[in-house]
């Protein structure tokens, strides 16, 4: 009888020196929101993103800028809240992201293809029964008003529960894995950018780190403690345009419940920078 699972979750998901940025010129300088407005990316591969501006959505009550993206993407294992917000708001305090529905999406779908993938190893021993839910904190936090290089804030926190079941049962005959990923954004400071569109000068360089809590039931005791995954995302900001340059490195989570042959954990790269861009100075009449 099978004692143990093993399953491989990859979660991709995904500002020393004191000094007021964003609090002594709009967060808008950083953050142009003008209808028509666009933005054309390309990533390492070669493919290219289009991001536009269009009409304010409001929602509760609340008037959120809006994006939208060519192409559409039609996989949500490819979303990444940093780079795909659909909706975002400045206030007195802080630039945020609406994100939260689309960041659960993004999780379960992730979660899915992996149980899934974990499933197939062992189908010819039995069919694996899940469920997975997601919760997200919303908004996410991109940037507060008030830049301080070198100090954290709490950007988002996700947390995230499988319950798996064999079928004919297993030994044991159910397992739930809990985790929680905490993420924190610092600004490293300012940096200029190379891009296909050309140089960006003083830009602010926003890191985002994740660290990853894990736990599994039942316990092991003799069990090793699980590795954590990390992410880390970057973004260059610049003055007057908005979001130059983004790079992600991410690590799988494993999460080592039964060792499997030639199963490692492995790590992803995404870097896209700006190609062509339109901001436009007001909002058309």
């Amino acid at each position: 009888m099978l004692k143990k699972f093993h399953v491989v979750l990859s979660l991709l998901l995904i500002f020393g020196f004191s000094t007021t940025l964003v609090g002594k010129e709009k967060a808008d300088t950083y953050f142009p929101h003008a209808i028509g407005s666009y933005w054309i990316y390309e990533d390492q591969d070669g493919n290219e993103l289009t991001r536009r501006v269009i009409k304010n959505k409001e929602i509760d009550g609340e008037t959120y800028r809006a994006f939208s993206y060519e192409p559409v993407l039609e996989n949500w294992v490819d979303y990444d809240y940093h780079f795909h917000p659909n909706l975002y708001q400045i206030d007195e305090g802080r630039v945020t992201f609406l994100a939260g529905d689309d960041v659960e999406k993004a999780v379960k779908a992730r979660l899915t293809k992996d149980v899934e993938a974990f499933g197939k190893i062992h189908e010819a021993n039995f069919d694996l029964l899940y469920d997975i839910a997601v919760e997200a904190q919303d908004p996410f936090y991109v940037l507060p008003r008030s830049v301080t290089f070198n100090e954290t804030w709490d950007a988002t926190k996700i947390k995230a529960k499988i319950t798996m079941r064999p079928d004919p049962p297993q030994d044991p005959e159910e397992m739930i894995l809990e985790f929680t990923i905490a993420e924190t954004g610092k600004v490293l400071g300012t940096e200029n950018v190379e891009t296909p569109v050309g140089t960006f000068e003083d830009c602010l360089k926003i890191e985002y780190r994740t660290a990853t809590g894990v736990a599994i039931f039942p316990q092991d005791e003799e069990e090793e403690s699980n590795p954590a995954g990390e992410s880390v995302t970057t973004l260059w900001v610049a003055r007057n345009v908005g979001i130059v340059k983004f790079h992600q490195k991410a690590e799988d989570i494993l999460l080592t419940v039964i060792p499997l042959p030639q199963v490692e954990a492995s790590t992803t790269v995404k870097i896209f920078k700006l190609k062509k861009y339109e901001v436009k100075s007001t909002d058309p009449k």
